[in-house]
């Protein structure tokens, strides 16, 4: 399995790889996706960014965010509410489970997933060019909060 480090060397030479600018800002961008796990909002990485880079831009963040979906190293995910969240750390199609109350995103441990595109792709004769799975729930932390 992939480290933090590992996803962060692996987005830095793809980056190098197609000639783009490794700014400082940049590469505190890629440090953020590359070691959440909880699927950041643009907002979410910029405050953390800034922490570091005070006078980085909003539009910095969005760029580099732009870029990296364009070449495969993030996925963007839509929920409700209108913010995406990103997935750095895992950019390959898998499940999320979606806390409705909370807005946590998840990664379940789910290996049944694998060979689904393909399996479907067979039983149905479409080419299939994306897939998505996404399940929504209550967390057990909100859960316990609405017992309280």
């Amino acid at each position: 399995m992939e480290t933090p480090k590992d996803r962060l060397d692996i987005m830095t030479e793809r980056m190098r790889a197609l000639e783009y600018r490794m700014t400082p800002q940049r590469q505190a961008v890629l440090k953020v996706l590359a070691e959440s796990r909880e699927h950041p909002t643009v907002d979410q990485i910029y405050e953390q960014v800034k922490a570091d880079f005070p006078m980085t831009s909003l539009a910095t963040i969005y760029k580099t965010v732009t870029l990296l979906k364009e070449i495969g190293e993030v996925m963007e995910l839509n929920f409700s509410g209108g913010r995406s969240r990103y997935d750095g750390f895992n950019p390959s199609p898998h499940p999320h489970l979606y806390c409705i109350k909370c807005e946590q995103v998840t990664d379940p441990d789910i290996e049944t997933f694998e060979g689904l595109s393909e399996e479907l792709a067979a039983s149905t004769g479409y080419e299939i060019v994306g897939q998505r799975l996404d399940f929504f729930g209550v967390c057990p932390r909100c859960r316990e909060i609405a017992r309280s």
